[in-house]
């Protein structure tokens, strides 16, 4: 008989970036090996739409918060069919945590809770759609989940710190990039300009205009040599910069990331960025992209500074490893090298399904030993 685990998470498989590169790109390896896979999501395509749309009316999404609401207390009922129970950020967007208390209890073998953001920090945007429900959250639950939790998915060392106040059964899971998806491709392009590129969304938009200085000025003094590319926001415009965004489409996402021969990933030094996995830049490097991070939380363990990338903070370091990169068609060639090859070692599904199905059939097992020096289970 196999092994049967509920993943719990709000969106709908290929929907959310967190959800895809952290759990939705096992499920294959972990089928093949024995495990039956069901994801529970809270929101169907139009009910998605209609939810994060500023056009609909509060009662509109009410009544979809009450949809997904019974669509949570059937997981509840079914909970117990279960050997193990995966919750993926929270399994509700209400502050308590009322789900994941009864999933934990009636899965037969334990539940294993995953996240890679500050998800514990309030984080004001004036991007959210729906600010006017942001009262029934409660960003504090998170330590309640994992103390409750048999074991926790922490996405880099800053989650792994703040997870074993609460709890010492912890482990690292970096986010990780399928490169048989993700490789090196010649882009399709009608145009020899140098295009550099950012990926991200309409709420992230606010840390790509963070070094808008360092690219007017990349662009005052490269002109038509130069292009810039935004993923993320088609509603995104710059005419400084002769910018126009483009939306994210699954459909088109590898394609449109591939026309971007210099990738960045500007972020605010601030606790909330700390919490970040470093997904933009792995997925440029992955592609074989040239990067440009920020110093921020796990960027540094990413990118060695002027060997796979360059680690860049102030404006006039933005403005000085752009244009190196620009004129240096060489050094882009041994960043893209090098880059992608620190993503097949280290922070690929290659590289970590194996330990990631480890963990599922250790815990399903009952035989977890913790070490309390380290943020790693011992298998």
């Amino acid at each position: 008989m196999k092994k049967k685990i509920l993943f719990v998470c709000a969106h709908r498989p290929d929907r959310s970036p967190s959800q895809r590169f952290r759990f939705e790109q096992y499920i294959p390896h972990l089928t093949e090996n024995g495990w039956d896979c069901k994801i529970s999501f809270l929101l169907y395509p139009e009910e998605d739409k209609k939810f994060y749309q500023k056009t609909h009316p509060p009662l509109v999404k009410a009544w979809i918060l009450l949809k997904a609401l019974g669509r949570r207390f059937k997981d509840v009922a079914t909970a117990g069919q279960y050997d193990l129970i995966f919750i993926q950020r929270e399994a509700f967007f209400l502050g308590n945590i009322f789900f994941e208390k009864a999933l934990a209890k009636r899965a037969r073998k334990g539940m294993i809770f995953d996240f890679d953001d500050s998800i514990f920090l309030h984080q004001k945007s004036d991007f959210n759609p729906n600010r006017k429900f942001q009262w029934l959250k409660r960003p504090e639950k998170t330590k309640d989940i994992i103390k409750i939790s048999s074991l926790i998915f922490a996405g880099n060392q800053y989650l792994a710190d703040y997870s074993l106040s609460y709890n010492p059964s912890v482990v690292i899971i970096p986010t990780t990039i399928d490169t048989k998806e993700y490789f090196p491709a010649p882009p399709v392009k009608n145009t020899h300009k140098v295009c550099v590129g950012w990926s991200g969304s309409f709420s992230t938009v606010i840390h790509f205009e963070t070094i808008l200085k360092a690219l007017k000025k990349i662009k005052e003094e490269f002109g038509e040599r130069v292009e810039f590319r935004l993923i993320g926001d088609g509603n995104y415009v710059n005419e400084a910069l002769e910018l126009k965004g483009l939306p994210w489409k699954k459909e088109t996402e590898l394609d449109d990331l591939r026309y971007i021969d210099i990738g960045i990933m500007p972020l605010p030094d601030d606790e909330w960025a700390k919490g970040k996995c470093g997904l933009k830049g792995l997925q440029y490097m992955g592609l074989g992209i040239p990067t440009i991070m920020s110093p921020v939380g796990v960027n540094t363990e990413i990118i060695q500074d002027g060997v796979n990338g360059f680690l860049a903070s102030s404006t006039e370091e933005w403005y000085e490893k752009i244009k190196i990169l620009i004129q240096d068609a060489a050094l882009r060639k041994k960043f893209s090298e090098e880059g992608r090859s620190i993503v097949e070692e280290r922070y690929s599904i290659d590289a970590w399904k194996d330990e990631y199905l480890k963990l599922f059939n250790t815990l399903y097992k009952g035989n977890l030993l913790l070490n309390t020096t380290t943020t790693k289970v011992l298998l």
